[in-house]
Order: C-alpha cells, then structure tokens, then sequence
C-alpha cells in the first residue's frame, strides 16, 4: 500500500516560523519614540532662543531690552536688520516642526509637541522665562501637520505687518485658527486648541505685569500685544 503525504499547507502549517520576524509596522512601531520622549524633546527644541542669540552675536544687544521686551523676529530686525532676521527666522520656524515630525503619524501626540514647543519659545528657560509670542514655531508645526493653517497664520503676520498693525493681525490669525482646520474634523480642532493656547496666554501675560490689572488693560494685550496708552 501506499503512504499517504500530507499536504503542502499541512508541513506548512506543522513548520515552526522564526521567532523575532515582526512585519514592517510592527518593526516601525518598535522603533516609535515614546510621548513623553517626543514631547520633551519639542520642548527643548522650542526653548532655544535664535533671534535672541543672533542680536548677541551680531550687536551685541538684549533683545529683552528692547520695545516692549519681546524676543522675537520683529526685535531682531530693528537691532540687525534682514539677514540675521533671515536666518534667525529659518531656524525658529524649524524648531517647531521638530516634535511633530518625530510624532508624524500621530495626530494627537503631533499637537502636544507642538504645543510644548510653543511653551519651550515663551517661556524659555535660557532666558529666565522671556521669549517670544509663539507664531514662528506654529508656522513650523504646521507646516508640517496642516500647511494650510500655515498658510492662515502667514497672511494674518504678513497683513498686520503691511498694516503696521502687527499684533492685530497675528491676533485675528491666532482667534481664527480653527476655521482653516475645520475640515480635518476633531484632530484639526484638537491641533488649533494645542496652538491657540499658548499663543494667547503668552500675549496676555505679556512680559510683566501690568501697571493696571482690569479688562481693557488684558483686552488690549490680546488683541494688540501691548498696554494701553
């Protein structure tokens, strides 16, 4: 008689596979940064003060001692001028699509490092808490997660700035922000929230308390970046 063989999906499935072969997602999914990792290392990222450095390097000048005490890029241009606005700019919009690329595939965790990157350039460490108002690491952040949020952010600076009602304009943009992210549902809203919140705490704690604590004084604050008169 004869012996019968089993089947090829029978030794198939009897074969033992190797161990330790994961599939690709798996293997990416190994090599994942963990959320406190990512958002640290946003936070770190966005605490590193480049208009600051640039006027040192180039002037030798504070820009906390400058206007309205605000280190940011319209500080720099006044001290320096537009090359070290330039570079400085490039790398201060960079710093703030740091955490969301690393987290790229991760909406919500993308939005808390953006987030901690805008806290990291307000308030920064490096210069005892001063810093800027946060909309040239949004851009970044966005550029990478929402480039038309991007885009919104861009026209409202660059509207203010033609204008010379730059604080109105970036604050129109900031209050706003959610409108150009509505179309990407419940994640677009949890991205505008993560950005607006620093943005606007910032302005209203400005860089000081303020002679007179009331509603027009933080109203103003809001909506021009500055006391009233």
């Amino acid at each position: 008689m004869e012996r019968r063989h089993g089947t090829a999906s029978g030794a198939d499935e009897g074969t033992p596979r190797p161990v330790g072969h994961g599939t690709a997602s798996g293997a990416d999914e190994g090599r994942r940064l963990g959320a406190a990792t990512v958002i640290g290392l946003s936070w770190v990222a966005g605490s590193f003060p480049f208009s600051f450095l640039a006027a040192r390097a180039v002037r030798g000048v504070d820009l906390r001692k400058v206007g309205n005490g605000t280190v940011s890029g319209t500080s720099l241009y006044q001290v320096a001028g537009f090359g070290p606005l330039a570079v400085a700019g490039i790398l201060e919009v960079a710093k703030g699509a740091v955490g969301p690329l690393v987290a790229r595939g991760r909406p919500r965790l993308s939005a808390l490092s953006a987030a901690a990157a805008l806290l990291g350039h307000n308030w920064s460490p490096w210069l005892r808490g001063a810093g800027g108002r946060g909309l040239s690491p949004a851009l970044g952040a966005t550029l990478v997660q929402a480039p038309e949020a991007a885009l919104w952010l861009l026209i409202g600076l660059t509207g203010g700035r033609l204008l010379r009602m730059t604080g109105l304009g970036s604050a129109l943009a900031i209050v706003t922000l959610p409108l150009p992210l509505r179309r990407r549902g419940a994640q677009g809203q949890v991205l505008a929230a993560a950005l607006m919140a620093p943005m606007m705490a910032k302005r209203l704690t400005g860089n000081g308390r303020p002679a007179r604590r009331n509603v027009r004084t933080y109203l103003s604050r809001l909506a021009f970046d500055h006391d009233p008169a």
